[in-house]
């Protein structure tokens, strides 16, 4: 049998997961710095957690686990000849893979109210899964790297989070534009439209339009049932550019004006800090997912043909389909997979990223193989990453395996090193050879 991986999902290489660590532990320590703590829930969830969160096309896309034992029993097989899924589907699988982690978060938060503190800040890195088609930056099986906080209504979150982005991208070296919007804007252009009970299809076709154009989504809208009238309003809305413009736009809605005021407050906020990065309000982001209601957040990638690298914003009342009402919510992800590929298309990965090894001891034969041992646990109790060339011997085959592992520098051990104490230390960058004690060895490699 041909070995083969699931479509979709992927291995990784030793290099390929120390260049993913560089992303994950950038990430981290800026989530650390911001006052946010770790948690972690199950890869699968009950599918009653899970469903009708995501919207329609969320939906489609979950993985179902099929129940364990006899789980034909109790099928009727009309249901089969029907092809009747929405009734076989609890039948058959009762759990599903996590689709995203803000979901599994909220129904956390319920379960454990009353051992947090709230406002709740908190992250998480994990995989999630996805019934894609796999594609280009698109995979079934991915990395979400998020930050959210419960318990509070107040815009500085918002403004916080964008501050996350910024920095996160420029320790990364990676230029990007942060763009927001606010659902209530969009809110209050479908009642501008006259289509207040069409805002879900306005939404989901509005997403989409960085995939299929203005013209696309114009269609798209007409065959979910919005009308011409209400469609030349919609793309008129949409062309707009400022604030000012928008909020005599949407004067007659409430709900939207309201959208603008929080975007203006977000604006103030972000006017008191100072920041790296593009950022820009974007009337046309919408933001697919159903449990948005407030500032909606978006980040791309300059200089590269990817889609949306990060993206999250404002749930007022996700756990309240878990029985606590009135808890808002926001955060952001960032889609680490989509991210590595850029820093690699990009090349702008760190040149020691794939390094994790620093010292590579090498010995000539088993005396000084001995003594190389000792001297590697020394480097060792000292914290410096060290290994040693398993066979004593041929100079050649063992600078060979210290060039495939990229290793900066290692350590000859012969009769006369073994003598005098003073090791011979190369710099496997410049060619560069001292004599040098175990001492100054693990001074020198500490301070690299």
């Amino acid at each position: 049998m041909k070995p083969t991986t699931a479509e979709g999902t992927r291995d990784f290489t030793p290099d390929q997961v120390l260049k993913r660590n560089y992303i994950f532990d950038t990430i981290r320590s800026v989530f650390v710095k911001y006052g946010y703590l770790p948690i972690e829930t199950p890869a699968m969830e009950n599918l009653s957690t899970l469903s009708g969160k995501y919207g329609e096309e969320g939906d489609r896309l979950l993985f179902k686990i099929l129940n364990n034992g006899e789980y034909l029993k109790g099928i009727k097989p009309a249901d089969i000849e029907a092809q009747a899924y929405k009734a076989l589907t609890p039948a058959l699988a009762k759990r599903g893979l996590r689709y995203d982690l803000t979901v599994p978060f909220a129904r956390f938060v319920v379960m454990h109210q009353n051992e947090i503190s709230f406002p709740f800040k908190r992250y998480q890195i994990q995989p999630v899964w996805r019934a894609d088609r796999p594609q280009k930056g698109r995979y079934r099986e991915f990395y979400q790297c998020d930050v959210d906080v419960v318990g509070s209504t107040s815009l500085v979150y918002e403004a916080e989070l964008v501050q996350i982005y910024d920095e996160v991208f420029s320790k990364l070296n990676l230029p990007v534009v942060i763009k927001f919007n606010n659902r209530k804007i969009l809110t209050g252009i479908a009642e501008v439209a006259g289509i207040p009970e069409l805002m879900v299809d306005m939404t989901v076709a509005i997403d989409k339009l960085d995939k299929i154009g203005l013209d696309g989504v114009k269609k798209e809208m007409a065959e979910r049932g919005i009308g011409e009238a209400a469609v030349e309003t919609i793309t008129q809305i949409l062309a707009i550019q400022s604030l000012e413009e928008l909020q005599s736009a949407l004067s007659a809605s409430e709900t939207g004006k309201l959208g603008i005021q929080e975007i203006q407050n977000l604006l103030q906020y972000l006017g008191a800090s100072t920041t790296q990065q593009e950022i820009r309000f974007d009337i046309t982001l919408a933001r697919g997912l159903n449990y948005y209601t407030g500032c909606i957040f978006e980040v791309q990638a300059k200089g590269v043909a990817m889609g949306s690298i990060g993206g999250g914003g404002r749930y007022d009342n996700l756990t309240g389909v878990f029985g606590l009402k009135d808890v808002s919510g926001v955060g952001v992800s960032f889609g680490a997979e989509r991210i590595y590929d850029v820093l690699e298309e990009l090349k702008l990965f760190p040149a020691d990223s794939s390094s994790s090894l620093k010292v590579l001891f090498m010995a000539f034969d088993d005396a000084t193989h001995l003594y190389a041992f000792a001297a590697l646990s020394k480097l060792r109790a000292a914290g410096v990453n060290a290994e040693i060339y398993p066979d004593p011997g041929k100079l050649k085959k063992q600078m060979k395996y210290a060039n495939d592992r990229q290793v900066p520098f290692v350590v000859l051990v012969g009769e006369e090193e073994m003598s005098s104490g003073l090791l011979g230390f190369k710099n496997m960058q410049s060619g560069e050879q001292e004599k040098l004690s175990i001492e100054e060895i693990i001074a020198k490699t500490q301070s690299l």
